[in-house]
């Protein structure tokens, strides 16, 4: 279901979870600028798979390594720079300085960001928002967020790959 900067879609397995990361990486492939995604959502939502599907579809062989320990995972794939973060061990937002984010916006980055609420106010906004939630049965809700220009132009090239 689309509604104006927003998307909401079903997972009801991994494949489809996987399915969603792929085609919302072949929707990042035109854009030039750093692209910043913040992932929400409860331990075991699926958070650590799209990430995984989205590397995959880059050209990663094998799983995410999630990066709760060292707090940022780079990736150099497909020529982006991804870098993979997992903020859920944050106490507060100002650990985060140290990971020198703003010397990894480079053009044509991504930014794939795990559990961004830890870090509210010391992150780069975001350009989309992606919450994913338990549905009904054992599936998944993803609900996506434009929240700039180049998020709305991501979701409108991926609300047609991922149409049933």
């Amino acid at each position: 279901m689309r509604e104006s900067d927003s998307l909401i879609v079903e997972a009801p397995t991994v494949e489809a979870m996987c399915a969603i990361g792929h085609a919302l990486a072949e929707t990042l492939t035109p854009v030039e600028t750093c692209f910043v995604i913040e992932l929400r959502g409860e331990l075991g939502a699926g958070k650590t798979t799209l990430v995984g599907a989205i590397l995959n579809a880059f050209g990663y062989d094998g799983h995410a390594r999630s990066p709760t320990y060292t707090l940022v995972e780079p990736y150099e794939l497909a020529g982006r720079r991804i870098h993979h973060f997992d903020l859920y061990r944050l106490r507060d937002a100002q650990e985060i300085e140290p990971l020198g984010m703003r010397d990894l916006q480079e053009p044509r980055s991504i930014f794939l960001i795990e559990w961004p609420e830890r870090a509210e106010g010391a992150l780069p906004p975001a350009d989309l928002s992606v919450h994913i939630s338990y549905g009904a049965t054992n599936g998944r809700v993803l609900r996506l967020e434009a929240r700039s220009e180049a998020g709305r132009t991501v979701l409108g090239r991926l609300d047609p790959k991922i149409k049933p």
